[in-house]
């Protein structure tokens, strides 16, 4: 009797969490018409699908824990693919990413929706990710927002990383690039800070030492 009450407890509290932990209520059901775009936002743990730069719906989601953070930045789906219902739950939507393989996809551990869980992907419930693959083509950008990154290291050309996410964005706001912030250290980058330091009577090397990075207000 005791195995089968901690089996049917199981089971109602997976039924259960499946249900209202994740679900959030209230939202269309059609797929949205206009040009899509995708923000998650990791303090709150949710997704957010915009229609033509409104929010559309609004996803519960889990995200990467504090030793294998989700990667803040901007991002595009380079490509799709069905799953087995793994760990990756039942579909896979791919970030382009340059320091690790992350995504969107599901879960076989559906308790975990709403927590700091992952690995650094960004979980789903099964249902909700079927549904997103659907919606979302491959090329659409992705947006993750997540909690303040410090940049402890001298930042150059071809490095890759959160800290630079953090570089571009700066040099963005300032008005010196116009490229996404990809988190890779490309040329576009590199003259971007060149001209900043230009401008602020520095040499430009294009290397962000403590001095650039004190110019720029961080």
């Amino acid at each position: 009797m005791l195995i089968i009450s901690l089996m049917v407890g199981i089971i109602t509290f997976n039924q259960w969490d499946e249900r209202e932990l994740a679900a959030i209520p209230n939202q269309p059901t059609e797929a949205p018409k206009g040009q899509i775009s995708i923000t998650i936002k990791i303090p709150s743990r949710t997704l957010e699908i915009y229609e033509n730069n409104k929010v559309y719906k609004q996803y519960r989601i889990a995200v990467g824990k504090s030793e294998t953070p989700s990667p803040v930045g901007e991002w595009v789906v380079i490509w799709k693919s069905y799953r087995a219902g793994d760990i990756f739950g039942t579909r896979f939507l791919a970030l382009n990413v340059p320091w690790g393989g992350y995504g969107i996809h599901g879960t076989n551990q559906p308790w975990s929706i709403g927590c700091y869980a992952s690995h650094g992907c960004i979980r789903m419930r099964n249902k909700d990710v079927e549904e997103l693959y659907e919606w979302v083509p491959v090329g659409t950008p992705v947006r993750i927002e997540g909690h303040a990154v410090s940049i402890q290291r001298q930042l150059k050309v071809n490095l890759m990383g959160p800290d630079v996410v953090k570089l571009q964005v700066k040099l963005r706001d300032l008005g010196y690039l116009e490229e996404r912030a990809d988190g890779f250290f490309n040329k576009e980058t590199e003259t971007a800070v060149k001209r900043f330091q230009y401008d602020n009577g520095l040499k430009a090397t294009g290397v962000v030492d403590k001095k650039t990075l004190s110019l720029m207000g961080f």
